[in-house]
C-alpha cells in the first residue's frame, strides 16, 4: 500500500518562500509521473507542476519561473520550492504519484497574507 506524507505548509508573508515535501511509503514504480495540485477555496483543483523520472518538468504558467519540482528517488520525495509567494498562492497543495497506480496525499495548507 503506498501511502503519501506531506510537509511543509504553512503562513508565509506576499514575497515569501516555502518549500513542500512529499515521503512516499510503500512501492513505487520507478516510472512515474510526480505532481503537485493545488485547491484554492471556491476553486477547483488546479495543475501546478510535474516532473517525470527523466526529470523532465512541466509548470503551471501562474507559478512559472517563481516555483520548481524536484524529486529524490533514492528517497522517494518530491519537493516543491515556492518562492516570491502572492496572495493568490493560497490554496491546500496535494502531491500525486502516478505510476502502475495513482497516489494522493493528503494536503497541506498554505496560506500567503501579510
Amino acid at each position: 500500500q503506498v501511502q503519501l506524507v506531506e510537509s511543509g505548509g504553512g503562513l508565509v508573508q506576499p514575497g515569501g518562500s516555502l518549500r513542500l515535501s512529499c515521503a512516499a511509503s510503500g512501492s513505487i514504480f520507478s516510472r512515474n509521473l510526480m505532481a503537485y495540485y493545488r485547491q484554492a477555496p471556491g476553486k477547483e483543483r488546479e495543475l501546478v507542476a510535474t516532473i517525470n523520472n527523466y526529470q523532465t518538468t512541466y509548470y503551471a504558467d501562474s507559478v512559472k519561473g517563481r516555483f520548481t519540482i524536484s524529486r529524490d528517488n533514492a528517497k522517494k520525495m518530491v519537493y516543491l520550492q515556492m518562492n516570491s509567494l502572492k496572495p493568490e498562492d493560497t490554496a491546500v497543495y496535494y502531491c500525486r504519484i502516478i505510476g502502475l497506480g495513482d497516489y494522493w496525499g493528503q494536503g497541506t495548507q498554505v496560506t500567503v497574507s501579510s
